[in-house]
């Protein structure tokens, strides 16, 4: 067979180009229920806007670093669109009933939604700084690697920083990385410049608030999506559930970026 002939019999269709053998094979049930199929295919869903938004979360901190304000601005509008179509998700998920659920959630065993490791690298680059989530990795696992490589590296409000440092304004950007973000009144001094001069680091600015409180959204809809569908059961895999969710609510990534609407 020529190198040609080869090349023709082996062209890109749809299907292997999505890889969608894979892809529609990987929902494997673990009973019978009608409703099992539609809680895995959520979840897988969810992972892969996880893979996509820290695909973005990494081209998102290149352009704040190249202090490149059009692409951030774009970037963060793009994440933020993505952040919408994963909170509606749960309006399908709502769409499953307690009795529903509880018909095929004893076949769940240890997993739980605690135990995405995406989800706690996205955490990760937007500044959380909590050792305690590597409880559900292995210590010379890959994924526990990927969390702590994140948490090591600058966050994206880090990065934020330097890009305001670059557009001229005084910000120290010496801070240990390793630590979570403080509220800081002399950044919040700045910050009232940046929304005063109006320009596009302000808009960056909001387009953060935007990701907080979106992120924020996504939490208190989860935490009521959990309770209309366990009440204050214990959660998969052990975990306290709702009353553990209910925790992280309201707890904003950026708090320097919250306070100085006060002063605005």
């Amino acid at each position: 067979m020529t190198e040609t002939s080869q090349a023709t019999q082996e062209a890109l269709s749809y299907t292997s180009y999505l890889a969608l053998d894979d892809v529609l094979n990987a929902q494997r049930t673990r009973s019978d229920e009608h409703d099992e199929l539609l809680f895995i295919v959520i979840h897988q869903v969810y992972e892969l806007w996880f893979k996509q938004i820290l695909h973005e979360m990494t081209f998102l901190q290149e352009n704040l670093l190249a202090g490149n304000t059009a692409h951030s601005i774009r970037t963060l509008r793009r994440i933020l669109t993505i952040l919408k179509v994963a909170v509606a998700q749960i309006d399908v998920l709502e769409t499953m009933t307690p009795s529903q659920f509880t018909s095929f959630r004893a076949r769940l065993d240890a997993s739980s939604g605690f135990q995405s490791a995406q989800f706690r690298e996205l955490e990760a680059v937007l500044g959380r700084r909590d050792e305690r989530v590597f409880a559900h990795y292995p210590e010379d696992g890959e994924q526990r690697k990927r969390i702590a490589d994140a948490m090591a590296r600058p966050s994206l409000f880090d990065s934020f920083l330097a890009y305001l440092k670059a557009s001229g304004y005084p910000v120290e950007c010496d801070r240990d990385v390793t630590r979570p973000v403080e509220p800081s009144p002399a950044l919040q001094a700045i910050l009232l410049d940046v929304y005063s001069d109006d320009g596009g680091p302000s808009v960056v600015a909001e387009s953060l608030v935007d990701l907080d409180e979106g992120m924020q959204e996504w939490r208190y809809r989860h935490v009521k999506m959990v309770e209309r569908t366990i009440g204050d059961k214990t959660g998969t895999g052990g975990s306290s559930g709702a009353t553990y969710l209910r925790t992280t609510l309201f707890q904003p990534m950026f708090p320097d970026l919250w306070a100085v609407r006060s002063r605005l």
